[in-house]
């Protein structure tokens, strides 16, 4: 089968200077293998008709994690280099029947957008090749060697400035048609040529135009580990702002505590439930369930399923906590209203931030937890029960 438009995303390095303890396309970006970001990015474009991967042969199982229920194939094992890995996985394209253009895409840049390869799409139409670029903006220079400096080791000393009139800053996707590409690694190969970084360079080199297109700024290649930290916040730049609510009610029954907001608070009563009726950290777990529109506590916890009687519901809340981070969101903060006439939630109330705080791993001061009375009124007022009301404000990462 001869596709139109393949993208090929080379996973096959090791990542030596990210500071990671693996290769770093597998390591997590916002819940997610790094690798993961590309690939779906990729696979979502309506032009790409497919997408396929190049991986080290060590890497069969973390890359099979990483790529768990995406369409891309059987991966391609890499070489030493990038260049090799590259041929051979345009080699094997190839034994697939080919493409028209191929997509050729680092698995450490995770923020490729649709509109980017559009534009390197429409490019293909008048050049055989196309880049996405950035000007150069800042003063360039060349080290005239290192300086001792007390408590900062060798430093770098600046030498003469380097003219940045014409220079751009190279990324990708880089985009190709398939047959030229192929066939100028093939003829690298057959040379011995495999000086090449990237493959615009060697297509230039065997006489071939590529064009530039305007690149973008949150298109970072994660390489060092400071990389990490910026990627983060281009995740959170991207993201959406989703609010949920949640409400809850437990009676009354007979015992002598109630458990509210994952705190053992003394009472004349208990409260009645399958689990431990933490009416507080109930409502609060669907307020972060409907965030994410991830459904109710019942659906996740049946009452019907008896594992779940007498459970801490300290582990309802960390549940919708973990489906939090594992969509790369951010829970930014939470509010717990409990209603109730008895018992006094005042002398327990910095005892249950902290402890909400404790369960979803945030500051203190990103947790509210308020009490009031209904005066007299409802079931509250007269003491059958506690009810509680909660609302979860949640960054998720748009795709």
């Amino acid at each position: 089968m001869t596709y139109q438009t393949l993208a090929l995303v080379v996973a096959a390095g090791r990542g030596s200077r990210s500071g990671a303890d693996k290769p770093k396309q597998y390591c997590a970006l916002g819940g997610k293998p790094l690798v993961r970001w590309s690939l779906e990015r990729l696979a979502s474009h309506p032009a790409i008709d497919a997408v396929r991967v190049v991986i080290h042969p060590d890497d069969a199982d973390a890359f099979r994690l990483a790529a768990d229920g995406l369409d891309v194939g059987t991966p391609i094992h890499g070489g030493a280099t990038r260049q090799e890995s590259v041929r051979l996985g345009l080699e094997a394209i190839a034994a697939e029947g080919g493409a028209a253009r191929v997509l050729i895409h680092d698995a450490a840049r995770p923020f490729v957008t649709h509109d980017l390869i559009d534009r390197l799409l429409a490019a293909l139409d008048a050049a055989p090749g196309a880049t996405p670029a950035l000007p150069v903006v800042d003063t360039l220079c060349r080290d005239a060697g290192t300086l001792e400096a007390d408590g900062a080791g060798a430093l770098p000393v600046q030498g003469e400035a380097v003219a940045r009139d014409g220079l751009w800053r190279v990324q990708t996707p880089q985009g190709f048609r398939f047959d030229p590409l192929l066939a100028a690694h093939r003829a690298a190969f057959a040379a011995g040529d495999a000086r090449f970084t990237d493959d615009a360079g060697l297509l230039r080199a065997h006489g071939h135009a590529v064009v530039l297109v305007p690149g973008a700024e949150t298109n970072i290649k994660v390489t060092l580990p400071q990389d990490w930290q910026r990627a983060g916040e281009i995740l959170m730049s991207m993201s959406s702002i989703r609010t949920g609510s949640g409400y809850d009610v437990h009676r009354f029954a007979d015992g002598d505590h109630v458990w509210l907001c994952g705190i053992k608070v003394p009472h004349t009563r208990a409260l009645a439930g399958h689990s431990d009726a933490d009416v507080a950290l109930h409502a609060l777990t669907d307020a972060i369930l409907g965030a994410i529109a991830a459904g109710d506590i019942g659906q996740h916890f049946p009452p019907s399923d008896p594992q779940w009687k007498g459970a801490a519901s300290w582990k309802f809340l960390d549940h919708a906590r973990a489906l939090v981070e594992a969509r790369g969101g951010v829970i930014e903060h939470v509010d717990v209203t409990l209603i109730c006439e008895r018992p006094k939630v005042g002398p327990h109330r910095a005892a249950m931030t902290a402890r909400i705080a404790e369960i979803l791993r945030l500051p203190a001061d990103r947790i509210s937890v308020k009490a009031t009375t209904t005066e007299g009124l409802g079931f509250t007022g007269r003491q059958e029960g506690i009810a509680a009301q909660a609302m979860a404000t949640v960054r998720l990462p748009v795709a």
